[in-house]
């Protein structure tokens, strides 16, 4: 038995819960698991068999779900408990509540109503994903899931072409190629993207390489489970239009348009299509 019931005051104790290991869970939330007075979890089925696994019996306390499809009524009803004198436990299917989780318009009207809230960390898919991707740390930009939609997929990804940090993004295990393939045309080729699958389970893997070259190796691969998508930032300054311009005439000595394009986007790691267009112009220009 790893827990013990402890004393709580009233409020909502955010418990962050294993993003695949059951044992990554922290002895605190497994205290506060055996304690709350009540249960929300995004996934019930979920949380009960966590909560099995380590001991934690359930008893006669009410079990809450809360998730994406919950409405007004179930957060003003754990509201309400904790006006009560109750405490309520929340945890999210997986990793901590609140990133990209349905948690946070629960915690949001809890703090606008000036109730009590704290949290118990612990697993973090970003930061999991983080510690094993060798790319810096030191700054880092969590944009959570970008738009299904392929343009606006690719709008999004070029609002963060330039952020000076390392990008963190989620991704569907059915889009994953589509967004690698976003990032050479957005990013450029050389642009380094880490995908990690499957983050502290059986079947976890790392994959690292050159945005093109991934392109290559997600053609022959079906990846399954949940995917981190960590992208490098720009190892290259804005350049200026004159020095492109300059490349692409020297390119386009040897080189189709297309092909000359394509090296000057990747020398420089601006967007291959803003580079063609740039090469049309000179073309034109020199008619």
């Amino acid at each position: 038995m790893n827990h013990r019931v402890i004393p709580l005051s009233a409020g909502l104790y955010l418990c962050a819960v294993p993003i695949g290991n059951a044992r990554d869970v922290t002895l605190r939330t497994l205290d506060i698991l055996a304690s709350a007075d009540v249960i929300a979890a995004e996934d019930t089925r979920t949380a009960r068999k966590l909560m099995d696994i380590h001991g934690v019996p359930i008893g006669d306390r009410p079990m809450v779900a809360y998730h994406d499809h919950s409405g007004e009524s179930v957060r003003a009803r754990l509201m309400e408990q904790v006006r009560a004198g109750k405490s309520v436990a929340y945890v999210s299917e997986a990793g901590t509540p609140l990133v990209a989780d349905p948690g946070y318009k629960l915690a949001a009207d809890m703090r606008a109503a000036d109730l009590p809230l704290t949290a118990a960390p612990g697993a973090s898919a970003v930061l999991a994903a983080l510690t094993v991707s060798g790319l810096p740390s030191d700054a880092f930009h969590f944009a959570g899931f970008l738009p299904n939609a392929a343009s606006a997929r690719r709008a999004g990804l070029e609002k963060l072409r330039d952020v000076d940090a390392t990008l963190v993004l989620y991704e569907s295990p059915k889009r994953i190629a589509g967004l690698v393939a976003d990032v050479v045309t957005t990013m450029g080729a050389e642009r380094t993207v880490v995908i990690c699958r499957e983050l502290t389970k059986k079947f976890e893997e790392v994959l690292r390489g050159r945005a093109e070259d991934l392109v290559e190796t997600l053609k022959d691969r079906s990846l399954k489970g949940e995917i981190v998508v960590l992208i490098a930032r720009s190892a290259k300054k804005a350049t200026d239009p004159s020095d492109v311009k300059s490349l692409l005439r020297t390119a386009l000595l040897s080189m189709r348009i297309k092909d000359a394009a394509n090296a000057v986007a990747g020398a420089t790691g601006l967007p291959r299509r803003d580079v063609y267009q740039m090469a049309l112009d000179l073309k034109d220009d020199d008619t």
